[in-house]
C-alpha cells in the first residue's frame, strides 16, 4: 500500500463523516440522502482499498515475497 492510498483513504473518511454531519443537520429529504449515500460511499470506498492492501499481501505472500 502506497503512502498515496493511505492520504486518499484518510480523505475519503473525512467525507463520510461530513456526510454524517450533514444528516445530523438536514432539514430535508435530500440533503439527508445526500449525506448518508457520501456516507455509504466513503465507507465501501475505505473498505475497497483495505481488500487492495490484503490482496496484495497475499499475492506477494504465495510469490514467496517477504515484506
Amino acid at each position: 500500500m502506497s503512502f498515496g492510498d493511505i492520504v486518499v483513504g484518510v480523505s475519503v473518511a473525512l467525507l463520510g463523516l461530513l456526510g454524517l454531519l450533514l444528516v445530523s443537520g438536514a432539514l430535508d429529504s435530500g440533503m439527508y440522502v445526500f449525506g448518508l449515500s457520501l456516507f455509504g460511499f466513503a465507507v465501501l470506498f475505505d473498505f475497497g482499498l483495505i481488500k487492495k492492501y490484503f490482496d496484495l499481501k497475499e499475492a506477494a505472500a504465495k510469490a514467496g515475497v517477504h515484506g
